[in-house]
C-alpha cells in the first residue's frame, strides 16, 4: 500500500478544527489497529458533524454524476450510498444510506432516504443485498481500506455496479487532504491491485473532484476552520460550494483506466465479479 506523505503528519499535528488526521496505525504500537480505526472514525465524525450541522442538503441533480446515476437507478431498485453526508449522488427517496454523522442522516430521512448510522468497514446488510453501491470520497478516510473494499464487495450482488472515487498520487498530499480527514492518497498501481484482490472489474473511469487547485486558497480554508470555524462554514456554504457546483465540468468517461498522470482524483465504475471466481 502506498505510503502516506510526511506532510500528512505535519498537518495532523496542527489539529485543524480539532481533528487528528495523522496515520494512527503508523503512530501506535503493533496490535492497536482497532484503536487506530476507532480514532480515525471519531476524528472524521467530529469534522463532519460540525460541517453538516452548519450546512444544507444539496440534491443529487446538482452534481455532474447525475447523468450516469440517474440512468442506472431505474434498473437498480436496491441501492446503497455510503457516507454521502448532505451531498448524496443517488436519488434520495428509496435509497439506503449509511453515514457516521447523525445530522446528515436526519436530512436524508426527511427526504425519504433509508438512512442508518454506520461505517463502511461494518455495513449492516446481508451479503448480496444491492444492485448499485456508491462510495464517493470515502475509502481514503479509512485506515483499514482493505476491509472497506471487502464490505463493498460483500453487500453487492454478482454483476452489481460499484462506483467510488479516490484521490491519487501520495506525493501530492496537500492541506486539503489533512483538512477533510484523508488517511492516504492512492498510487494507481496499488489501486488496480486492490480491485483485482476484491474481484472488481473496472469498466470505465473519469477525472473527478471539486478540490481547489490554488494552494493559497487551500491554506486559507485550513486556517479558517482552525481559527474561525463558524465563519469558515458560512464561507463554504455561501460561496465556495455554490461556486464549485457552478464550475464543475461534465464527466469525461473512458473505458478502463484513463491516463492518470495529471489526475488528482479518480472516479471508477466497476462491476462486481461473480463469487464463483473467489
Amino acid at each position: 500500500m502506498s505510503q502516506i506523505a510526511s506532510r500528512e503528519r505535519n498537518f495532523g499535528r496542527d489539529g485543524i478544527a480539532g481533528i487528528v488526521v495523522t496515520s494512527f496505525a503508523g503512530a501506535m504500537p503493533a496490535g492497536s489497529a482497532q484503536d487506530a480505526t476507532r480514532l480515525a472514525i471519531d476524528a472524521n465524525r467530529r469534522f463532519y458533524d460540525a460541517l453538516w450541522s452548519a450546512s444544507y442538503l444539496v440534491l443529487p441533480q446538482r452534481f455532474n454524476t447525475w447523468p450516469l446515476l440517474s440512468s442506472l437507478a431505474p434498473s437498480a431498485p436496491a441501492r446503497l450510498e455510503i457516507g454521502p453526508g448532505l451531498r448524496p449522488r443517488l436519488p434520495v427517496a428509496g435509497t439506503s444510506f449509511i453515514d457516521i454523522s447523525r445530522p446528515a442522516l436526519s436530512h436524508l430521512k426527511a427526504r425519504g432516504g433509508r438512512a442508518m448510522l454506520g461505517a463502511i468497514t461494518a455495513l449492516p446488510f446481508p451479503d448480496c443485498s444491492f444492485d448499485l453501491v456508491c462510495a464517493f470520497d470515502i475509502v481514503e478516510h479509512i485506515e483499514n481500506d482493505r476491509q472497506a473494499f471487502r464490505e463493498l464487495g460483500r453487500v453487492a450482488k454478482d454483476d452489481a455496479t460499484i462506483i467510488f472515487s479516490v484521490p491519487l498520487h501520495p506525493a501530492r498530499w496537500s492541506a486539503f487532504d489533512a483538512l477533510v480527514g484523508h488517511v492516504r492518497r492512492y498510487h494507481p498501481d496499488d489501486l488496480l491491485a486492490i480491485l483485482g484482490e476484491h474481484f472488481f472489474v473496472l469498466e470505465q473511469s473519469a477525472c473527478f473532484g471539486m478540490q481547489p487547485k490554488n494552494g493559497w486558497l487551500l491554506d486559507f480554508a485550513a486556517w479558517g476552520l482552525a481559527r474561525r470555524p463558524i465563519q469558515a462554514m458560512r464561507w463554504y456554504n455561501g460561496l465556495f460550494l455554490p461556486l464549485g457546483l457552478f464550475l464543475q465540468r461534465r464527466l469525461a468517461w473512458a473505458s478502463g483506466l484513463i491516463d492518470v498522470e495529471n489526475v488528482d482524483e479518480l472516479l471508477l465504475v466497476c462491476r462486481r465479479g461473480g463469487r464463483a471466481q473467489m
